[in-house]
């Protein structure tokens, strides 16, 4: 069977990591990252582009050094809500926190975006990395790795339940025998389980596309396990060579198959940010430019603090060995954290050196003239690198050139749809609608 690329927007907004002078650049207004004329924009360019989504992060905890676009954003339920009205394909994946929500409310919030967009929703799960977040939910502390991801498993398999609650045909609407529901077709949950107890049922019918489309995001074991288990598709990272990332496409692959379920039922997207150009020595030139344009020690210390729970490392010393905290690693982005600081140890680095390496200029695959950004995909794609790209763009320009440019390269190699055939996010992906459980009887 011939795979088909698969591609979704990231939108930028004032800037995201990396990206931290992006709202200076005057072709930026101020407020776009709270404004849904931006989104919608951005989302109707993406569909015009025949995109399969639009993917939205997430954090719910912010200090004064974060990215530009995270101090002040749309929560993603509601802002994908509004963009479903101005689309009629594109697939609509909003970040949400299994570690800060309970089931029961995700699962409503989600199967009403998915009744909106006409079965066009996704859900991407994440447990959290910033230990601030906890303080705003009444904890003291976040939550442990190991309890964080039998929480998100748990919390995913409840929500797939209540989606189950009524049967595809529970409504009749029978206006002769005065029957709109068939009592028989609406089920309870009833679940208990070692983070939830959940009674159900969900007061909201299953959609066209059966449940959301579950994403998931991690390179840790645990991350990695999980989506193995539950995920149909993943946002896998981005900056790391064709060979690593080969080897994460197979590992995921390979633990799926593990489990009982069909490798080509997860697709994996990686994280990207391409620049286009006339030439390759332009993109290479912006590259750069846009490097220099962002890079800054104060942001990236801060931005450092993330992997550690938020950690504030501007209270150590810059030109001092690297500092003992591997313990914060268990409450943050333990799989990042760990290789940084093994090695800091095995090279012996200072903070500041540590900043510096981890901020530093790395090039990325995807920059040069269309052609030459087309054959990069090309190429990653046959290796079986990845299954598509999240793709992320400093300005709307960038992303129409995308578009005009390698996409329409893309489509003539028979690599991406020349139309939408399909009016599901599932449909785009190549994903089955999931029976429901109490008509399969499993």
């Amino acid at each position: 069977m011939s795979r088909t690329l698969h591609l979704a927007l990231h939108p930028y907004g004032v800037g995201g990591p990396a990206q931290h002078g992006l709202w200076k650049d005057p072709r930026i207004a101020k407020n776009i990252s709270t404004d849904i004329r931006y989104y919608i924009r951005q989302a109707q360019a993406a569909e015009h582009g025949l995109f399969d989504a639009l993917f939205t992060a997430d954090s719910q905890f912010v200090s004064a050094g974060f990215p530009s676009h995270y101090l002040n954003r749309l929560e993603p339920l509601t802002m994908l809500s509004a963009v479903a009205t101005h689309t009629r394909h594109l697939g609509l994946v909003a970040t949400a926190s299994s570690t800060y929500n309970s089931p029961f409310n995700l699962a409503r919030r989600f199967a009403s975006l998915d009744h909106i967009s006409g079965g066009r929703a996704g859900w991407n799960v994440v447990t959290g990395v910033d230990s601030g977040t906890s303080r705003n939910f009444g904890l003291d502390e976040h939550l442990d790795y190991t309890t964080r991801y039998s929480r998100a498993l748990e919390c995913v398999e409840v929500a797939r339940g209540l989606w189950d609650s009524y049967e595809d045909d529970a409504f009749p609407a029978d206006v002769e025998h005065d029957i709109f529901l068939d009592p028989s077709k609406l089920h309870q949950l009833n679940h208990e389980g070692e983070h939830f107890k959940v009674a159900g049922p969900l007061n909201i019918s299953r959609s066209p596309q059966g449940q959301p489309v579950i994403f998931q995001a991690g390179v840790s074991e645990e991350g990695r396990d999980l989506a193995a288990r539950v995920a149909e598709g993943i946002y896998a990272p981005g900056d790391t060579s064709l060979e690593q990332a080969q080897e994460y496409y197979a590992d995921v692959k390979r633990r799926a198959v593990s489990y009982g379920r069909n490798p080509e039922h997860i697709k994996i997207l990686i994280h990207g940010d391409p620049i286009v150009a006339a030439t390759d020595e332009a993109a290479l030139r912006r590259e750069r430019e846009i490097f220099e344009e962002d890079h800054d020690f104060d942001r990236s210390l801060a931005l450092l603090g993330r992997s550690f729970g938020a950690y504030d490392f501007s209270t150590h010393d810059l030109d001092a060995p690297f500092p003992d905290v591997a313990h914060l690693a268990e409450k943050g982005g333990r799989t990042g954290a760990v290789k940084l600081i093994a090695r800091a140890k095995a090279q012996n680095l200072t903070l500041r050196q540590v900043v510096e390496t981890v901020s530093e200029l790395r090039r990325s695959p995807f920059v040069g003239a269309p052609q030459t950004v087309a054959d990069a995909i090309e190429r990653w794609f046959d290796a079986k690198a990845f299954d598509g790209i999240v793709l992320a763009f400093r300005v709307e320009d960038e992303l129409n050139l995308f578009v005009d440019g390698v996409v329409s390269i893309l489509q003539k190699r028979g690599l991406f749809r020349t139309e939408y055939t399909a009016d599901t996010l599932r449909g785009h992906l190549g994903l089955p609608v999931p029976a429901n459980r109490w008509t399969t009887g499993t």
